[in-house]
């Protein structure tokens, strides 16, 4: 079993926004260093008489350990805390005046309260109650061996270190509050905007239902029941009734497959299967039954499910397109595959002569805009036009591998 890296740890206050607040605790941990590192030398030598070069490595012991408190302040705070102890310990074999104040100096009470505060801002409060008691105990342990008697500036470690301790903590833990209440506003806001479009959904799938679904739904009902209320219907208009009614209720199947994603984001339609390759035959017999001679060359190569489905809605909206605006208008449609792209292709030509009235007078154009959509998520091309003998030309080019979908 391969062994588990630790996390980096990461520095104090680098969650901040702004550049010179993660900045600066390094900044104060370097000048902390910068300046008790000398300072307690020459403290220690001269005014407490300790050897110089037992001084400088106490110096070193107590000092360089907060450069770490940055990203590591718990590790920092043991070092600090025996290098501490052993000073302590250290100037008990050296004779130094009653008023210098021991059992830590000034310049170690300095940078054990940086330290305090460090640990303030990273750890949980049941470490900083912890490392509180630990700093009471050594002071207090070390009272008991004390040179001068004790007295209450011995337990200014414990003191100061208890208030930067409670300060920093209770900093982080607003700072902690704040983010929080930030997350939520965030998290209500979405929910808000996810919520105005649910009911937006909603509306359009109403609408969509009192309007075309029950225009389908009265279609599908009268030409299945045309045989029934009609007498002495030719056989091959019983035919044309039939395919009416099987296309409405594929179309109906459709729209209500299309209300229920609407309605409800977490239907998965993609679960449901989607018309293919495989399903251009029929566009093109539906379209040849309702009066447009279609000549339809398939293609039997298996393709992914997104092509497959692109190419059968650019057929159906072209063919729908002449049936519209060139009704009779001979048709010819291809599917090929040409190296690692598959090419639809749809044209038709001038409508018969005399040219028939057009089912529709005026269009939106949003048919040709949903085919390039269309191609366009799965990063083909397509290309269309006007032909000089009066029909129109859609041809795409939808790419095979997952390179050139992705």
């Amino acid at each position: 079993m391969a062994p588990v890296e630790e996390e980096r740890p990461r520095a104090l206050l680098a969650g901040a926004s702004r550049r010179w607040v993660r900045l600066l605790p390094w900044g104060v941990a370097f000048v902390l260093c910068v300046a008790l590192l000398p300072t307690t030398i020459v403290v220690l030598t001269a005014d407490y008489g300790l050897n110089g070069s037992v001084a400088s490595a106490l110096a070193v012991a107590q000092a360089a350990p907060l450069l770490l408190a940055v990203v590591r302040p718990l590790r920092a705070w043991c070092v600090v805390l025996a290098a501490d102890v052993a000073g302590a310990l250290a100037l008990l074999t050296v004779d130094f005046e009653e008023r210098l104040l021991w059992p830590f100096p000034p310049m170690q009470i300095v940078g054990y309260i940086g330290l305090c505060l460090a640990l303030g801002l990273r750890e949980r409060r049941r470490t900083l109650v912890r490392v509180w008691l630990a700093t009471a105990a050594a002071n207090i342990g070390l009272g008991f061996v004390a040179p001068h008697g004790t007295s209450a500036r011995n337990l200014l470690l414990t003191i100061l270190g208890g208030v930067a301790l409670l300060l920093a903590a209770a900093l982080r833990e607003r700072y902690e509050v704040q983010r929080r209440l930030a997350e939520q506003e965030t998290i209500s806001e979405a929910e808000r905007d996810r919520r105005t479009l649910l009911e937006e959904r909603a509306r359009i799938a109403r609408e969509l239902h009192d309007v075309v679904a029950h225009h389908m739904s009265v279609i599908t009902v009268q030409a299945d029941t045309a045989s029934y209320r009609l007498d002495g219907l030719a056989p091959d208009v019983r035919e044309e009734f039939t395919s009416i009614a099987a296309t409405a209720r594929e179309s109906l199947g459709e729209m209500r497959r299309l209300l229920g994603v609407l309605r409800n984001e977490e239907t998965h339609g993609e679960l449901v299967p989607q018309p293919g390759l495989t399903r251009i035959g029929q566009l093109a017999e539906a379209t040849a039954r309702a009066g447009t001679p279609v000549d339809f060359t398939p293609c039997d190569t298996d393709v992914p499910e997104t092509v497959g489905l692109s190419a059968y809605r650019i057929v159906q909206e072209a063919l729908a397109n002449v049936v519209r605006h060139a009704p009779g208008a001979p048709t010819r449609v291809s599917v090929t595959e040409s190296g690692a792209r598959l090419t639809v292709l749809v044209v038709n030509g001038p409508p018969p002569q005399p040219p028939a009235a057009p089912l529709e007078t005026g269009g939106t154009g949003h048919g040709l805009v949903g085919m390039r959509e269309r191609v366009r998520l799965v990063g083909g091309t397509l290309d269309t036009g006007p032909l000089p003998d009066g029909g129109f030309r859609v041809a795409a080019q939808l790419p095979l591998t997952e390179k050139d979908l992705t």
